[in-house]
């Protein structure tokens, strides 16, 4: 009977991964057509989808600095998981009532377009896999691109075009480089916070953006560019470990 079990797990389990490949790989070239999340927020709270998607060639430079100043210091240079956030992740937590995030671009990529919202164990475990899986067969250009065009951005509102569009009424590749600063400012909640009404907080906080964001070399996806930050990243881990 255990044995029984066990074959039919392993089936299951051959069956998820062969499928979860083999979608991953389509989407390296297809774009996601919907998310579980846009799924979710259109049917239990009525919002409307407002999505438009842009080539990342379209996208700003200023926002795609924007991103990785807030979001991923080390976008370029790891392999999805940036562990040396994860550990000032939990020695802030440990010291303070509220915790603090320390998910990669390429995490919230994985979690925003396979699966579920929630904090459990299960989704973060399942969030691990995918973030894998986009590591393994996308390119950080493909994961930038995809991520700027499926986050949540507002009430019904997801990736950097319908935000341009919404926010400031125009095109995302109009958008001026504080404008890009306060959208990336809100990404942590969006529905809380207006990039084209920032509260006092939503402005100070793209103005830190802006500044790191500006003092950071350009984010580009070729060879040359990446191997640079995958050199200051190990400099600035040995300088850490010190």
């Amino acid at each position: 009977m255990w044995k029984k079990i066990g074959k039919i797990l392993l089936k299951i389990l051959l069956i998820f991964i062969a499928i979860t490949v083999l979608m991953t790989i389509v989407y390296r070239w297809v774009n996601p057509p919907i998310t579980p999340l846009m799924v979710s927020r259109a049917v239990f709270d009525g919002y409307p989808i407002k999505k438009k998607w842009i080539p990342i060639e379209d996208m700003p430079q200023s926002l795609l600095n924007c991103v990785v100043a807030s979001e991923d210091n080390f976008f370029l240079s790891h392999y999805g998981i940036d562990f040396g956030a994860v550990e000032k992740a939990i020695e802030y937590n440990k010291k303070h009532k509220k915790t603090r995030g320390a998910s990669t671009v390429s995490q919230q990529t994985a979690k925003n377009v396979f699966l579920w919202q929630g904090r459990t164990w299960v989704r973060k475990g399942f969030e691990v896999y995918f973030t894998f899986l986009i590591e393994t067969f996308w390119s950080k250009e493909r994961i930038m691109e995809v991520y700027l065009n499926v986050i949540e951005m507002g009430r019904g509102v997801y990736g950097i075009e319908a935000a341009a569009r919404n926010h400031f009424g125009k095109e995302a590749t109009k958008l001026t480089p504080y404008q890009s600063a306060l959208i990336v400012a809100a990404f942590p909640n969006p529905l809380r916070y207006n990039p084209a009404k920032p509260s006092g907080y939503l402005t100070r906080r793209a103005n830190a953006i802006l500044t790191l964001s500006q003092k950071m070399p350009k984010v580009k996806f070729d060879d040359k560019t990446i191997e640079k930050a995958k050199k200051r990243h190990e400099k600035y881990t040995k300088k850490r470990k010190r």
